[in-house]
């Protein structure tokens, strides 16, 4: 049942993130600092590694291939669009969020006894 659940959670955060991203942003509603869409890239991939760790029996290189090429596709469609622009810095930051949840993973399993992968 828990899997499912994830799997549920991994396809409404995809399609919402996927959503937020083709989205134009007002930067002058928001209080921004400097390199804030860095960080929300970093902390999405962050809980996409998180949901689709838990929604499927995967390789964790496999987990790593998807993410890496849904950042990659979103980042080529930001590029396509006229309100946004693609960033190698974001998807930079993808990678680095969704390696930041295994690695973290990795430490939790040593530290636990519990076995990785």
């Amino acid at each position: 049942m828990a899997r499912r659940l994830y799997q549920c959670l991994l396809l409404l955060s995809l399609a919402v993130c996927t959503f937020l991203f083709a989205k134009e942003i007002q930067t002058n509603q928001i209080v921004r600092f400097e390199h804030a869409d860095k960080v929300a890239h970093f902390g999405v991939f962050f809980i996409l590694a998180f949901f689709s760790h838990h929604a499927f029996r995967f390789k964790i290189w496999f987990h790593l291939v998807l993410l890496t090429l849904y950042g990659a596709g979103i980042e080529w469609m930001q590029d396509s669009l006229p309100y946004r622009q693609a960033s190698w810095g974001d998807f930079i930051a993808d990678l680095a969020g969704a390696v930041s949840y295994f690695v973290a993973y990795w430490i939790y399993c040593r530290k636990t006894g519990k076995p990785y992968g």
